[in-house]
């Protein structure tokens, strides 16, 4: 295969996070959470393995007819950002009024964030939160914790968007890549865990998601740390 079927692969594959999308949308329709969540799993490692793969075949070089990068942004809103805040406001988990300020935060915010053209920085981190809602989202089903805590995680990531906050990439983000790598494979399968048992409450996938999570949401701010004192 040359390399500029190569590169047209690498966009098909992306393009697959539509069809992923709408099955986690139909699952979340009939609140088939579980089900749902695997969907947008799968998206997600889909939406991780297409990037390297889009460096190495030099897509934009390779196949320019296409343009990934904003085929990958609006599979990432439907699937990091809408149908997270659609299952997150009709699960039960944020009553009344709580809900409609979580939803409104969460898309509102990410389509901003989505177009600014700061949101990357030097180093292939993420200025703000990167709107991985999706992510936020299955911890917070795993844990099920008080409404005002997700009402205040969620409106407190929401800010960190407008800020220079920064938040790893678990791939691209070079510095202590080592431990960021394997920590993410560990959320996925985490993950996968969680949702296959339905989000049992003994199952000790809920708690290596805490874990996980806390790693990827607060190493990059240790990272800004660190770098001022240097």
């Amino acid at each position: 295969m040359n390399m500029r079927l190569k590169a047209l692969s690498v966009h098909l594959l992306t393009a697959t996070g539509a069809v992923l999308s709408m099955l986690a949308l139909l699952a979340a329709a009939n609140a088939e959470w579980s089900q749902m969540f695997l969907w947008l799993v799968i998206a997600l490692i889909v939406d991780g393995v297409d990037g390297p793969l889009a460096r190495r075949y030099q897509v934009k070089a390779n196949w320019p007819t296409y343009d990934g990068v904003q085929m990958d942004l609006i599979i990432d809103y439907l699937t990091y950002v809408f149908i997270p805040a659609y299952a997150l406001f009709k699960s039960g988990l944020l009553p009344g009024w709580t809900g409609w300020i979580a939803i409104i935060a969460i898309t509102y915010g990410s389509v901003i964030y989505f177009c600014d053209t700061r949101m990357k920085t030097r180093d292939n981190s993420f200025a703000g939160f990167p709107a991985c809602w999706n992510m936020l989202v299955l911890v917070l089903f795993a844990l099920e914790p008080n409404f005002w805590v997700i009402l205040f995680v969620v409106v407190a990531l929401a800010f960190t968007m407008f800020t220079n906050v920064k938040f790893i990439h678990p791939v691209r983000t070079e510095r202590w890549r080592f431990i960021s790598l394997p920590v993410t494979a560990a959320w996925v399968g985490f993950a996968i865990w969680a949702v296959l048992v339905d989000f049992h409450p003994d199952s000790i996938a809920r708690w290596g998601l805490l874990i996980t999570s806390l790693w990827l949401t607060c190493a990059g701010f240790l990272q800004q740390l660190t770098e001022k004192r240097a």
